[in-house]
């Protein structure tokens, strides 16, 4: 069973590989074939054709993890969702002058729809053990899969233009039922509502669990919040430093390609925390992961405010002063001076308070065994340094009991043998 589990799932992520590698041949045969007009769906050039390769992720995982843990559904839903990748990415790079682009956008356009319910749903609520938190959360599995139908046949048969296609209908749309179209937003909005519901039985689950299944659930709320985080930071940065107004052109401004650009990066966290978590592969090291994202997330924003707000200030002081417009490399060069200066002092600062804020724990710890550092350069007496150990120890490793045992001296200041 193992051996034939670990055959297909190494096929099917092979047949991932395949099909990317097809979409890739397509998208460069079709800037070849006219480099000025036609684009493909999924980004036009090969350089933004790259940026979906940290997709690969998802059958590579989820192969490695169907491959060891073949009873364990998390693999295969990763493998799944992989594919409906590669099938998305694949239908969007064909170009335009081959036959039916109608027909295949209009039988594929229900592709999102399963991808989402597998990553947003059931990843969630089977995560990480492959079974549900309990049985009442078994009619939301079953909701959930029925919504996913239907929202699929909704897409495929729902009457109205396409839309990748202005001005073209879809060729399988019910035209005589209305009602499907109506239905439609109503059905895709349950989806979100099932998504929210699977994170609240994951937040059920870690706290009814013991240690380690709560560093599983880490990994995955670690790489969730990551995305989230991005997404969020690209979408206000996004409307601040390139508004809609600035629109005008068929591409968006360089900034919203690099904004999108770390979004879809980020994406490639979400299997590579799955495969840590399921594998148990070096898994109390989410508890470092976090400190160092915390500490050195917070330094790189605080950096950058104090760098670009350098350069704007010092900008200001030498108009002012000079009268010119620009002092663009001196500005440039003080900001710089002064990241170099706050970079150490700042980092200790933030690793402090983060260590203060989430954990007090290793920061007590650390004061702990700094004080017994101290008292132990100046303390000669062996029965209050035991005492002041055993203490110690319970503080730090807080085991259920602690005790010290020390061998006799004998009258010449020799340590006893132990009988036998």
């Amino acid at each position: 069973m193992s051996a034939r589990a670990a055959l297909l799932a190494w096929s099917l992520a092979g047949l991932s590989v395949v099909m990317f590698a097809a979409t890739v041949a397509l998208t460069i045969s079709s800037l070849y074939a006219a480099p000025a007009t036609q684009t493909s769906s999924t980004g036009g050039t090969l350089g933004d054709l790259l940026l979906w390769v940290p997709f690969l992720a998802f059958p590579i995982v989820g192969a490695l993890i169907a491959s060891k843990r073949p009873t364990n559904p998390i693999g295969w839903i990763c493998l799944a969702a992989g594919l409906f990748w590669m099938l998305i990415f694949l239908w969007g790079s064909i170009p335009s002058s081959l036959s039916a682009p109608v027909m295949i956008d209009a039988l594929t356009q229900w592709l999102w729809v399963p991808l989402v319910g597998l990553l947003g749903i059931y990843l969630i609520l089977l995560f990480p053990n492959g079974k549900l938190a309990s049985r009442r959360w078994r009619p939301l599995a079953w909701f959930s899969g029925a919504v996913m139908v239907l929202a699929s046949v909704a897409l495929t048969l729902s009457p109205g233009p396409l839309p990748d296609h202005p001005g073209v209908r879809n060729p399988f749309g019910l035209e005589g039922y209305p009602m499907v179209a109506q239905a439609l937003p109503g059905v895709i909005a349950l989806l979100p509502i099932c998504i929210l519901a699977s994170a609240v039985s994951l937040f059920w689950r870690y706290r009814r669990s013991g240690g380690e299944v709560r560093q599983q659930i880490k990994w995955v709320a670690f790489a969730a919040s990551f995305v989230g985080v991005v997404y969020l930071s690209a979408l206000v940065i996004g409307l601040f430093f390139a508004p809609e107004a600035n629109w005008g052109a068929e591409s968006p401004p360089p900034l919203v390609d690099i904004l999108l650009s770390a979004v879809l990066l980020s994406y490639a966290g979400v299997p590579i925390a799955v495969g840590f978590a399921v594998l148990k592969y070096r898994l109390y090291d989410i508890d470092v992961v976090i400190n160092r994202t915390l500490v050195y997330g917070s330094l790189t924003a605080i950096l950058a405010l104090v760098y670009f707000g350098g350069v704007a200030a010092t900008q200001a002081v030498f108009r002012s002063f000079t009268g010119q417009e620009q002092q663009p490399q001196l500005a440039i060069v003080v900001s710089t001076l002064v990241i170099a200066a706050l970079f150490n002092p700042l980092r200790q600062r933030i690793q402090s308070f983060i260590d203060r804020r989430f954990y007090r724990r290793k920061y007590d710890a650390r004061r702990t065994l700094e004080a017994f550092s101290a008292k132990l350069r100046d303390e000669t007496d062996l029965e209050a340094l035991n005492k002041e150990l055993v203490g110690v120890v319970s503080d730090t490793m807080q085991p259920a009991h602690a005790s010290l045992w020390l061998r006799p001296f004998d009258d010449m200041g020799r340590r006893k043998e132990l009988p036998g």
